[in-house]
């Protein structure tokens, strides 16, 4: 009895200090462990990005009616990491263009009289909001009792380019598969645009809002670097402030370079 009582206190203490080592061994493995999978992420915290943005060409896709606008801009953007798991690494997003082009083709009239004299007369005039040709007939009667007509010939026919600045504070951006090198993501921002004449009409406002959405590819070159591809839904309207208010939507191709830590 006096061995098993020598022998059972320090059983119970060689087993309470095995225990708590192998406590110790697997904690600092596990710590381990979840820093080696954070840094196995290719998700940044801090991102600053500079892109570029095309569209040739703009019609009805959902609330924009004018046709035939381009979009050239050229910005920078901020983004800040808010959650990253295995499946996605959401961030905070936000934008800003201090070049941003919108190009306005002019509307071409031509006239074709039958009366008082065959002839032909063509005139530029500002922009309209449709390019489609329209042709229609036309007949007046001056105060002298001579009367013209013929038919007109509406259509689009050289272009003009108006420059401006935007910002768009409020986006989000959702990048999948964040331990991968290649991520498809989902981006969005709300904004307004400023230009110095109205746009895409004389009768519209030079203020408008903008917002977009759209997806594409992030490439990681290392953990710091990465470039994009990807294509975007961008409307700009000026929500009712101005005469008329039609609205472009446009598809829009971005590239981006971005780097961050």
């Amino acid at each position: 009895m006096s061995i098993h009582k020598l022998v059972g206190p320090r059983a119970a203490a060689v087993c309470c200090y095995f225990i708590a080592f192998l406590a110790l061994i697997t904690g600092a493995a596990t710590a381990r462990a979840q820093a080696t999978s954070k840094e196995l992420y290719f998700a940044r915290a801090n991102t600053f990005s500079i892109f570029g943005a095309y569209s040739g060409d703009s019609s009805h896709i959902l609330m924009g009616n004018a046709e035939n606008r381009k979009l050239l801009s050229f910005g920078v953007a901020y983004s800040r990491r808010l959650l990253v798991s295995r499946i996605v690494d959401w961030q905070y997003n936000g934008e800003l263009v201090p070049v941003a082009l919108e190009s306005d083709p002019y509307s071409y009239v031509v006239y074709n009289q039958t009366l008082p004299t065959p002839a032909t007369f063509s005139y530029t005039s500002p922009p309209t909001v449709l390019c489609a040709t329209v042709i229609y007939p036309y007949s007046f009667t001056l105060g002298n009792g001579v009367t013209y007509s013929g038919t007109a010939t509406q259509s689009c026919k050289g272009r003009e380019w108006t420059i401006g600045e935007g910002i768009s504070p409020a986006g989000f951006q959702w990048n999948f598969l964040p331990l991968h090198r290649t991520q498809p993501f989902l981006i969005g921002h709300g904004g307004y645009m400023y230009s110095t004449q109205p746009i895409p009409v004389a009768d519209a406002g030079s203020f408008n809002f903008t917002f977009d959405f759209g997806a594409g590819f992030e490439l990681f070159r290392s953990r710091h670097q990465s470039v994009r591809a990807e294509y975007r839904y961008h409307h700009i309207s000026n929500h009712g402030t101005a005469t008329e208010n039609p609205g472009i939507d446009s598809l829009v191709y971005y590239v981006t370079y971005s780097f961050g830590r």
